[in-house]
Formats: structure tokens, C-alpha cells, sequence
């Protein structure tokens, strides 16, 4: 009895051995084509310096006194693919202000707009190359809170990058 069962189950075994797919046999292609998008450039590649004075009250912070503009240039290659241009500021966001960049002062940060509207830091906004938008910058102190007196200052980057 044992002799004929091993038969059953080898021969089972056989038959069922071609419902497996052999991993040396390939059922699936995958291909694209890679693409570089157009390079832009701000300012030259320049460092761009937004400067508040000697003079900021630490009273007057208020997220209107003090605003000054960003200037800047966006020079973009062109762009026959129809790629989207994205503008994003990257540093270090202020724990009071999601378009706040944290300066050296703990309760100051430096309120970022585009257009008028906050813009949120660390974050991708699709922008026209022909119309960049209008940066400005302001201080802002966290509600409540007393500045010390001092210079202040922060670092960040300005990006445009297609995708």
C-alpha cells in the first residue's frame, strides 16, 4: 500500500509541475524614456539679500511694519514638453507660522508671501515663468511673546524646478 501511494502522489506531483511559471521565462516588459526638464535659474545663481534695517522696533513686529520685497529673477530655458514650473522656499519653518522661517531669535520669524497669500515653506506651488509671483517678506513675533533685543537673521532657498 505505501509503494502505491508514493506513485499517486509523484505522479500528482508531475502533473501539476507545468501549472508553474519557470522564473527563466519573462512575462512582463517595462520600458520608458527618460527626459531632463529645461534648467531655470534664479538670480543668476546669486545669493539674494532681503535687509530690514538697523532699526526694527522689537514693539513694532507686527507682520505689516518692516515688509520688504524679494527680489529676484527667474531666467527658465525653454520648456517645448509642457513640463510644470514649481516655486518652492526650503528652510527651517517656524513652530508659530507655517510660512514663518525661524530666524536666530526663538519667538521671531520672518513671514514669507506670494501674491499676497502665505507661503507655506517646504512646499511645491505651480508658478507661470512668465509671471513670477511676488515675493515679500516680513517679521512676526509669536503671539504673546517678547522679543529680545538683537540681530536677527535666517537662511533658506528659493527654488523653481520643473516637473
Amino acid at each position: 500500500m505505501l509503494i502505491n501511494l508514493k506513485k499517486v502522489c509523484l505522479t500528482t506531483l508531475l502533473v501539476m509541475s507545468p501549472l508553474f511559471v519557470s522564473a527563466d521565462e519573462p512575462n512582463m516588459k517595462l520600458f520608458g524614456t527618460l527626459l531632463i526638464p529645461p534648467p531655470c535659474v534664479i538670480e543668476n545663481n546669486n545669493l539674494i539679500e532681503v535687509y530690514f534695517g538697523h532699526n526694527v522696533g522689537i514693539h513694532r513686529v507686527d507682520g505689516i511694519n518692516y515688509t520688504q520685497p524679494v527680489n529676484y529673477r527667474l531666467k527658465c530655458d525653454p520648456n517645448i514638453k509642457g513640463w510644470d514650473l514649481g516655486l518652492s522656499i526650503i528652510g527651517p519653518k517656524s513652530q508659530f507660522d507655517d510660512a514663518g522661517l525661524q530666524t536666530n531669535i526663538a519667538d521671531l520669524a520672518i513671514h514669507m508671501t506670494r501674491n499676497g497669500e502665505p507661503f507655506i515653506l517646504n512646499e511645491r506651488f505651480v508658478i507661470s515663468p512668465d509671471k513670477p509671483p511676488i515675493i515679500q517678506a516680513v517679521p512676526v513675533k509669536r503671539p504673546g511673546s517678547t522679543l529680545v533685543e538683537g540681530p536677527f537673521e535666517v537662511t533658506a532657498t528659493l527654488l523653481a524646478e520643473y516637473q
